[in-house]
């Protein structure tokens, strides 16, 4: 991957922490779900660190659509973009075989424009799906479905590895539902890592560097999973953003590394309800 990418979005991530603000987050509104952006034409969510970026460029500019396209699928659409709008990049993997039948993966950018910046096409509404978002339904579906051992006591939210156990406070300690939700969600990322499951074991002692990077997976995990559900709330746990920051600066990798494992807990658990 060029590292130019690498950079050019670990530094806008950088930008949106050190204003305080985690891109993953909704800012203006922490009741009102984020929900996956996708492509117009394939109606295909993106995936990873994809989502970061578009998120956050969705949040900078003030679009209300999720749906982005590129400048040719707009055109065949009858659509264009308007003159002065500026585009983002995204990543984009494909695959082929080697001479010797080997599968290669290798990736490149496209630029796309959101549904907001195009005329000339009468895009379907997203409202319904937003309307459709708003129930912790599905959340307890894939909490009962992935079977994971949920305990409910005491006063701290947390997942045991030793024992495969998640500990969560009981509902009445939460001030709303959405909020016991996201966090059932957050600790639910960390359950998937163990090593019958996507075999990412949590290592190091509670603030140490490895614990913090496991929390910045279960941060974006539980996000994407919130995203994908329609779950809003609120996951009360402690803040690593000056950690996350430190590690951001000194490796440009970090923050694709921890995508890459929070889109597989995303998938994964996303498979017990689909």
């Amino acid at each position: 991957m060029n590292s130019n990418v690498y950079q050019d979005v670990t530094r806008k991530i950088i930008q949106s922490l050190e204003r305080g603000v985690k891109p993953w987050v909704c800012p203006w509104n922490d009741k009102a779900p984020l929900i996956l952006p996708a492509n117009y034409v394939t109606r295909k969510p993106y995936q990873g660190t994809n989502v970061l970026v578009l998120w956050q460029h969705g949040q900078e500019r003030g679009f209300s659509s999720r749906y982005w396209l590129t400048y040719l699928q707009a055109k065949t659409l009858n659509g264009h973009v308007r003159r002065s709008e500026k585009g983002v990049k995204v990543l984009i993997f494909k695959s082929r075989e080697d001479e010797d039948g080997q599968t290669m993966t290798y990736s490149s950018s496209a630029t796309v424009y959101n549904a907001d910046q195009i005329d000339g096409v009468d895009f379907e509404s997203d409202a319904e799906e937003q309307t459709q978002c708003c129930s912790n339904g599905a959340a307890e579906i894939l909490l009962r479905r992935s079977q994971a051992k949920i305990v409910l006591q005491g006063h701290h939210a947390f997942y045991r590895p030793s024992q495969d156990v998640i500990f969560l406070p009981e509902r009445s300690r939460f001030e709303h539902d959405c909020d016991y939700y996201a966090t059932a969600l957050h600790e639910l990322v960390h359950w998937s890592g163990a090593q019958s499951r996507l075999d990412r074991p949590i290592r190091g002692k509670f603030g140490s560097a490895e614990y913090a990077y496991e929390e910045l997976i279960a941060e974006l995990g539980c996000a994407f999973l919130m995203a994908d559900l329609g779950v809003t709330g609120d996951v009360q746990h402690e803040s690593y953003l000056a950690h996350w920051l430190s590690c951001l600066k000194e490796d440009k990798t970090y923050l694709f590394k921890a995508v890459n494992q929070a889109s597989k807990a995303h998938q994964f658990l996303m498979s017990f309800v689909s």
